[in-house]
């Protein structure tokens, strides 16, 4: 089987992006597993290695299509839009989150276009984004648009193979129960299923979380449990998905945790999310689900108070471009 074509597309150049992509090219374990294609800008990945104390060789090209494996050595698109000498480190900056674009939109075209097989970002900063001009949500709103991909997509948290997936994910507190629906729940249920199987999971089991305490202790704390998503586990039951709830969050996870379930289904961000990182802040892969090909991140941040200074833990990235060497490796024994 041949090594799956891995786009590592630079994380914020104010960030600890740089400091990882160097620590991470420098792991033989990486090297071996997959054909990576980096992009970046030349001198920013420099500076990386500088910051690291590292120097992974890499073989530079002008573009995707003279993209050269053949030495095993990592491609690095030399994508020149940022001086790192003209930045400030720790800040957030438009001319970052507007490299940050050009990279993963370039990432995103070359697995779109079949010339790779996956794709892992190092930490990304919306504030930086949107003052670039995100225009959307979150980065994976913007990959949809992007790749003009129709389907539903989502993110997903990943610890020690514990799931956790989102009805609603980067909005108001104050908007979740009116944006959750039946139709919303089905959807996210299905998608969290599809993304696991292809994660290598034969028949996902994932428990649906109730929005509100008690899981609403039957209308007395609220109706949306046996008005909306008592009926949409149902409705994904009739589907084929392993699904069972509503279950009071703050039992659910426990039980997802000791193995009762594969996959935690939660209304809104910060249901799953805190306990997702109570259990493993800085070991956390998040798995964007739904694209025609694996994408993955850490699921930290760009670290703004260590970055530059060679203290970023490289486990998390490790994991999320091991989760998208292994995901993409399933699908070319597919094929």
């Amino acid at each position: 089987m041949n090594k799956p074509r891995i786009a590592l597309i630079q994380g914020d150049p104010a960030g600890i992006g740089p400091e990882l992509t160097a620590k991470l090219l420098h792991l033989d374990t990486v090297i071996e597993a997959a054909h990576i294609a980096l992009f970046s800008d030349l001198r920013l990945y420099e500076s990386g290695c500088a910051i690291a104390g590292v120097r992974p060789p890499v073989h530079v090209v002008s573009a995707v299509d003279r993209l050269d494996f053949s030495s095993g050595t990592p491609n690095l698109i030399d994508i020149r839009c940022v001086d790192p000498k003209t930045i400030a480190m720790a800040e957030v900056s438009g001319v970052c989150g507007a490299a940050v674009l050009r990279f993963f939109g370039e990432g995103l075209d070359a697995c779109h276009a079949g010339q790779l097989d996956g794709l892992c970002f190092m930490p990304f900063n919306k504030a930086s984004m949107h003052a670039a001009g995100l225009g959307v949500e979150d980065e994976s709103q913007w990959a949809k648009k992007r790749i003009d991909h129709p389907s539903r997509v989502g993110e997903f948290n990943v610890i020690d193979g514990m799931w956790n997936a989102r009805v609603t994910s980067h909005v108001p507190l104050r908007e979740v129960a009116d944006r959750i629906s039946v139709t919303e729940i089905v959807s996210a249920a299905q998608l969290a299923y599809a993304t696991l199987r292809e994660a290598g999971f034969a028949n996902p089991r994932i428990a649906v979380a109730a929005l509100n305490p008690h899981a609403g202790d039957n209308g007395a704390i609220g109706h949306e449990e046996i008005d909306i998503i008592a009926p949409a586990i149902f409705d994904a039951q009739k589907l084929g998905i392993n699904c069972s709830g509503p279950f009071p969050s703050d039992t659910l996870y426990p039980r997802v945790r000791d193995g009762e379930f594969d996959c935690a289904l939660s209304m809104y961000h910060d249901q799953g999310q805190i306990a997702i990182k109570l259990l493993g802040f800085h070991m956390g892969v998040s798995v964007h689900g739904g694209f025609p090909f694996p994408m993955t991140t850490p699921a930290h941040g760009t670290a703004f108070d260590i970055a530059g200074k060679n203290k970023a833990n490289t486990e998390p990235a490790r994991r999320a471009l091991t989760m998208a060497t292994r995901m993409a490796q399933g699908a070319l024994r597919q094929t």
